[in-house]
C-alpha cells in the first residue's frame, strides 16, 4: 500500500464522512434563516425595537424584494418550477436508485431549499396581496423565519439520521 491509499483511507472523501459537508449544511440552513425573503433579519429586529426610519428601510427592502420576487414568479414561475422538479427528480432517483452518496448529499440539501422557496414565494405573495406593513409586516417576516427554522431542524435531522446509517452501512475505512 502507498501513503496515498493509507491516507484516503483516513481522510474519507465520502460525503456524509466529509467535515466539509457538515459545515456547507450548517451554513446553508444559518442562513436560510437569516435571510427571510432576502432581507437580513436584525433589520427585522431593528425596525420592531427603534421603529421610525429603521421601519421605512425595512418596509422599502421588503417591498423591493417582494416586487422582484412576483416579477420573476409572473414571468418565468412555470419553467422554474418545471426545471426545478426535473432537477429534484433526477437528484432523487440517481441518489436512491442508484444509490449515489454524492447525489444524495445533494438531494438532502437542496430538498428542503425548495420547500423553503416555496414557502418564501408564497410569504411574498401574502404580503403583497395584504400591503403587509408594521406590525402585520412583522408578524409575517417572523413567522417565515420560523417556518424556515422548522424546515431547517427537521432537514438536518433528517440528513444527521441518514447521514450515520449511510457511514455505518459502509463502514469505518469505505469498505
Amino acid at each position: 500500500m502507498d501513503w496515498y491509499q493509507i491516507l484516503f483511507e483516513l481522510i474519507d472523501m465520502r460525503s456524509f464522512s466529509n467535515l466539509w459537508f457538515w459545515i456547507v449544511l450548517a451554513v446553508v440552513w444559518s442562513t436560510a434563516s437569516h435571510w427571510v425573503i432576502g432581507v437580513p433579519y436584525d433589520m427585522v429586529l431593528r425596525a420592531r425595537r427603534q421603529g421610525d426610519q429603521a421601519q421605512v428601510d425595512l418596509e422599502d427592502m421588503v417591498r423591493i424584494m417582494v416586487n422582484r420576487m412576483m416579477y420573476i414568479g409572473q414571468l418565468s414561475g412555470l419553467w422554474l418550477l418545471g426545471f426545478g422538479c426535473f432537477g429534484l427528480t433526477m437528484l432523487g432517483l440517481l441518489a436512491f436508485y442508484y444509490k449515489m452518496e454524492f447525489a444524495q448529499a445533494v438531494f438532502l440539501l437542496a430538498f428542503p431549499l425548495s420547500i423553503v422557496g416555496i414557502l418564501s414565494m408564497s410569504t411574498a405573495r401574502l404580503i403583497q396581496l395584504e400591503d403587509a406593513k408594521g406590525e402585520r409586516l412583522h408578524k409575517r417576516l417572523l413567522r417565515h423565519r420560523l417556518y424556515t427554522q422548522i424546515i431547517g431542524m427537521v432537514a438536518i435531522f433528517v440528513t444527521a439520521l441518514w447521514g450515520m446509517y449511510q457511514n455505518m452501512a459502509i463502514g469505518p475505512l469505505g469498505g
